[in-house]
């Protein structure tokens, strides 16, 4: 069995134990680094090349994402699972990207998740990542990275028809496909350009772009129908504004 060689950069004694616990437990999977900070993690990455890196955000030295950033132009190229306590901000960009991250306290069970999700062929790179991450949180989105049976997908935001929410989970629809990310619809109206989408009620939002006709029905509600064929009832807020705007 070929071993996929793992390094952990993590500056908490009870997280970097649980974590080498977890890869010594993995079949095929061989620990070859325990870092305490971000320096340390960087010369013995450039030295040991491994394959997989679970690398603390915040970390004495250097953070995790300086350690990435300063990987984007070496030869070998890990891939990267980050390991967070709670940042909104942080697992928002995570999310939205498809990179992998373990929130503290750690699950086995996400550990197992990430892990597999990081190995697969279609993983983000290190120089996806370090762009992704290090875009300014207010920025718009221009792309995202969505998983869909195993395999990762660059979706042009524009392409995007419409999201409609489910729970904490987001339901992003395009070309045909639905696409199922792990984040509540909330976090990308922030981020999406507010001249193209419009969140038309509570739990969806939609593109401009793919709406065929509006029309008002018996409550005089806007009925927005997409080129699809797929139909739905603005809130009364959004309906009186639309038809204000409406010449």
């Amino acid at each position: 069995m070929s071993m996929t060689t793992v390094l952990i950069a993590e500056d908490e004694p009870l997280a970097a134990e649980s974590l080498a616990d977890w890869v010594r437990a993995t079949p095929g999977l061989q620990l070859v680094a325990v870092c305490e900070d971000g320096e340390e993690a960087l010369a013995q990455i450039r030295a040991l090349k491994p394959a997989l890196v679970l690398t603390d955000i915040q970390m004495p030295g250097l953070t995790g994402l300086q350690v990435v950033q300063a990987l984007q132009r070496d030869a070998h190229q890990p891939r990267i699972i980050f390991t967070t306590a709670y940042d909104r901000h942080a697992l928002t960009a995570f999310e939205l990207h498809a990179v992998d991250y373990l929130l503290k306290p750690f699950s086995r069970e996400r550990f197992d998740e990430a892990v597999a999700h990081a190995l697969r062929e279609a993983a983000p790179s290190v120089a996806d990542v370090a762009q992704a991450l290090g875009a300014p949180a207010d920025a718009p989105l221009t792309r995202l990275l969505v998983r869909d049976q195993g395999k990762i997908f660059p979706l042009q935001v524009d392409a995007i028809e419409c999201l409609r929410s489910d729970n904490k989970y987001t339901a992003i629809a395009s070309k045909g496909r639905s696409f199922l990310v792990r984040l509540p619809i909330a976090d990308f109206e922030t981020r999406l350009d507010p001249a193209r989408f419009l969140r038309v009620q509570r739990g969806c939002i939609v593109n401009l772009d793919f709406v065929e006709s509006m029309t008002p029905d018996e409550n005089s509600q806007l009925v927005v129908q997409l080129r699809d064929g797929t139909r739905i009832t603005a809130n009364r807020e959004v309906s009186k504004m639309l038809r204000e705007q409406s010449l």
